[in-house]
């Protein structure tokens, strides 16, 4: 209920009753019309409020389309400035006359429509994954509604989180058959998962491809221009402004945008008026090519030739994918307002201007975009020309970035550093070891190659390929998110399909002039991903298979069979149930424990985000005596690990909750013959808050605690002194005392004294080292993949306690090798 319906409720309540006001109907006409008075006042102000609230969305959204001018379309509106040379080089030579030219222009204007206005702009935005989307948020969603997903460690409660489920829940009899089919046999989801990553892959090739391709081009308008300069001297200018654009990139998306967005507007107006002109002043009758009749006439024309440059035509929508790939940096209504209203108008005039130029300069093909400037604005046009090329690299290299945060969450990418660059946008990031990995292979094809011809041949097939992987996965979303028929995903499916087909087929005939590029670089990290896949996969069926007996943890007592000392141990697993064999460990050959363990698992769900109140699920391992219990932390694939230093005392409080907890409900009240493992309860922090039994209190931190101080080894002192003196913790110190409550059991009162005081006495992060190894028996195949391959992606990647922030003092790792 809204603050105005309580206060006219409060105030009728108020009002005396008809009786008290004295008789008839005289006296309760007035108050009757203050009442609707008062109403009439009430609506106008829920009117004007609602009102505010539109113009808040509507200025928001104007924002946000603002900025992914210079994000999103920076790739795809620079593309006039390579499309006409593309299409018209090699054999349709032969054919440069002004029909050809219209025929190019029906084809540009058409596949405009079809693809990125019909299939992206009105259906593939809507198939977004709570805001996010991409080739990842797709399969995202087709694992939430099937039973698809190959990520090891979920669970039953995972579904119950409230951005899990997300469109109608039945489903018609042949949905149910496909999916049924699709769950039932394993090699359908490695195939599915392998389409994923081929996508992925390729979405990764564009992000190296895209920027040289697009300096390169800007660029070659300077060598036009001013004779003198030679290629060597272009060459390094553009890699210089490469080297500059992905120095930009730590600065973040948001900085990079407001910087970059009013550069693409201006090269918009510009190329938008620049083509208005071109049609007036050279050929009018050029709008007739809007008609599909020029496509006709210029494939029965030009026949084979005709259909081997479509491969020119389709880098018309090159940058297409960042409008879904990068939806998670703004909204869809965002990007469809600034598509629709702004980008395609000027993109269209702009071809249609070109092609009214090249009909009467036929000669000018080879540099038609710079040689149908006006001559009085051609400078000018350059320098904007110029940015807006940097600036059309800046699409694809934020989505490489999100894919590249997707993969790593759902487990098929190596560990990598992650930094939130904006505090409003929670999916605007930036990776370093990406981001060089991008500048190094974009040099190097860009020194290597030198040609944009050869390179947008390398540009044209990664982008067809990733649009005919989407195309396939939205046939699938139709079925199992949306609902609909198979017949109507079917028919989306074989439609652009078939004209996807066309395209892709004509950009494979120009594999060996340059398009072996994107097929060696999607494989590479199609290879990368899917081998870090199969380890993660392995070493986690492993840790399964030998989890340690809960009958024996049982039969050792309470004490474990070892000395129990004050403090909290956190035991770090990918095991989500059961006690992970490195414990077992620890109890064979320490002679000394925590008092207090926490076997804790931090893993990633296929939703973007997991929001706080549901991020802790927690349960006990054993019975009360043995102070044992289990927390697993659920992140999405958008969600940021926060190095926050707050982890420990959420975990305290959230395991002080679930004891309490425990106690007042009767199918937790724990009996010795009970399953304790697998059974879990969600802590919420609001409720934490609003009803702990713990009183927090914060103290100023001068960089030494009380740990230090009451230590008996000077060795320790020494060392957890210049520990901090290093890295002196942020913030303040938090201690935690029990709130005096009479009617609190006894038992339960124990327990929350030995928490607190094991928290005083230190917490220590305990991980496994591990080693993993292929089986002596196992094939040669899988020798290389293991032991060569997912080793040295371990060996390089980021360790697992840097990428959960673990302070380095308190972690204690263990050797262990798995054989696999």
């Amino acid at each position: 209920m809204n603050p105005i319906d309580i206060d006219l409720e409060e105030h009728g309540n108020d009002q005396p009753p008809p009786s008290s006001v004295g008789g008839g109907q005289e006296s309760m006409h007035p108050r009757r019309q203050d009442g609707q008075t008062e109403q009439f006042q009430v609506a106008r102000r829920k009117g004007r409020l609602t009102t505010k609230f539109s113009l808040v969305n509507l200025s928001s959204t104007l924002l946000l389309a603002y900025q992914s001018f210079g994000v999103v379309y920076g790739d795809l509106s620079t593309s006039p400035l390579y499309v006409y040379k593309s299409i018209f080089i090699g054999k349709l030579q032969n054919h440069q006359n002004p029909d050809a030219i219209f025929g190019a222009f029906s084809l540009i204007f058409w596949t405009l429509t079809l693809i990125p206005l019909l299939k992206y702009v009105f259906l593939v935005l809507s198939a977004d994954d709570n805001g996010e989307g991409g080739t990842f948020s797709l399969y995202s969603l087709l694992c939430r509604h099937a039973k698809l997903s190959l990520l090891p460690n979920q669970q039953a409660a995972d579904e119950e989180l409230s951005a899990y489920k997300c469109g109608p829940s039945g489903q018609s009899s042949s949905s149910l058959t496909l999916k049924r089919f699709l769950e039932k046999h394993k090699k359908s989801r490695i195939f599915l998962l392998l389409v994923v990553l081929l996508g992925a892959g390729m979405v990764i090739g564009d992000g190296v491809i895209t920027p040289a391709i697009s300096v390169l081009s800007s660029i070659s308008g300077l060598q036009a221009a001013e004779k003198r300069l030679n290629q060597g001297e272009v060459l390094l200018l553009a890699c210089v402004i490469l080297i500059g654009l992905f120095a930009l990139q730590h600065f973040g998306t948001h900085k990079v945008a407001f910087l970059f967005a009013p550069v693409v507007i201006l090269w918009l107006i510009s190329i938008f008026a620049i083509g208005l002109y071109n049609t007036i002043h050279w050929n009018p009758k050029i709008v007739f090519g809007l008609s599909p009749h020029y496509i006709i006439k210029f494939f029965s024309e030009t026949g084979k030739d005709g259909w081997i440059s479509l491969g020119g035509v389709l880098l018309s929508i090159t940058g297409t994918e960042a409008m879904f790939a990068d939806l998670g940096h703004f909204t869809a209504s965002s990007i469809r307002l600034a598509f629709a209203f702004v980008v395609y108008p000027c993109l269209v005039v702009q071809y249609m201007g070109q092609a009214a130029y090249l009909s009467e300069n036929i000669s000018s093909i080879p540099n038609s975009f710079y040689d149908s400037i006006p001559g009085s604005v051609f400078w000018p046009v350059f320098v904007i020309a110029t940015l807006a090329a940097i600036v059309g690299s800046q699409a694809i290299i934020s989505a490489t970035f999100s894919i590249v945060k997707q993969c790593h969450a759902l487990g098929c990418f190596p560990r990598v550093k992650v930094v939130h660059t904006s505090k409003h946008i929670y999916g605007q990031i930036y990776i370093p070891e990406i981001n060089w990995i991008l500048m190094i292979l974009t040099l190097a094809i860009a020194v290597g190659f030198q040609d944009t011809t050869m390179i947008g041949n390398a540009y044209g097939l990664a982008c067809m390929s990733v649009m005919f992987i989407t195309t396939f996965l939205m046939a699938l979303v139709m079925v199992f998110v949306w609902q609909r028929s198979v017949v109507l995903a079917a028919a989306f499916l074989l439609f652009f399909w078939f004209i996807e087909a066309v395209y892709l087929s004509a950009a494979f005939i120009k594999v060996p002039q340059g398009g072996w590029v994107s097929l060696v670089l999607s494989m590479i990290f199609m290879f990368v991903m899917f081998v870090w896949h199969y380890g993660t996969c392995r070493k986690y069926n492993f840790d399964l298979h030998n989890k340690v007996p809960l009958k024996w943890l049982l039969g050792l007592g309470p004490s474990l069979g070892i000395v129990r000392v004050p403090g909290i141990g956190l035991i770090y697993s990918e095991l989500a149930t059961g006690v992970p064999a490195i414990f077992s460990h620890f109890v064979t050959n320490l002679p000394a424990f925590h008092n207090v363990l926490v076997f804790v698992c931090v893993k990633y769900v296929p939703v973007p985000y997991v929001s706080p109140e549901e991020r802790f699920l927690i349960g006990r391992v054993c019975p009360r005596p043995y102070r044992m219990y289990r927390c697993i932390v659920r992140y999405g694939y958008k969600d940021i690990q926060r190095d926050d230093g707050n982890f420990e005392n959420q975990l305290i409080q959230s395991l002080a909750e679930f004891i309490q907890l425990e106690a007042v409900e009767p199918q937790s009240s724990g009996s010795e013959t009970a399953s304790y493992d697998g059974r879990m309860a969600v802590i919420s922090t609001r409720t934490i808050q609003s009803s702990s039994s713990l009183i927090v209190s914060e103290h100023d931190d001068f960089g030494t605690s009380n740990s230090i101080q009451s230590s008996k080894s000077l060795t320790l002192q020494s060392l957890r002194s210049a520990y901090e003196d290093e890295n002196p913790q942020r913030g303040r110190q938090v201690r935690f005392q029990l709130r005096q409550s009479p009617g609190m059991d006894p038992s339960v009162r124990e327990e929350l004294l030995d928490l607190i005081q094991a928290k005083e006495a230190g917490v220590a992060y305990i991980m496994g080292h591990s080693y993993v190894k292929a089986r002596r028996s196992s094939s040669f195949l899988k020798k290389l993949v293991i032991d060569i391959g997912y080793s040295f992606l371990r060996k390089n990647c980021r360790g697992p306690a840097v990428a959960l922030h673990i302070p380095h003092i308190s972690l204690i790792e263990v050797g262990m090798i798995y054989y696999v």
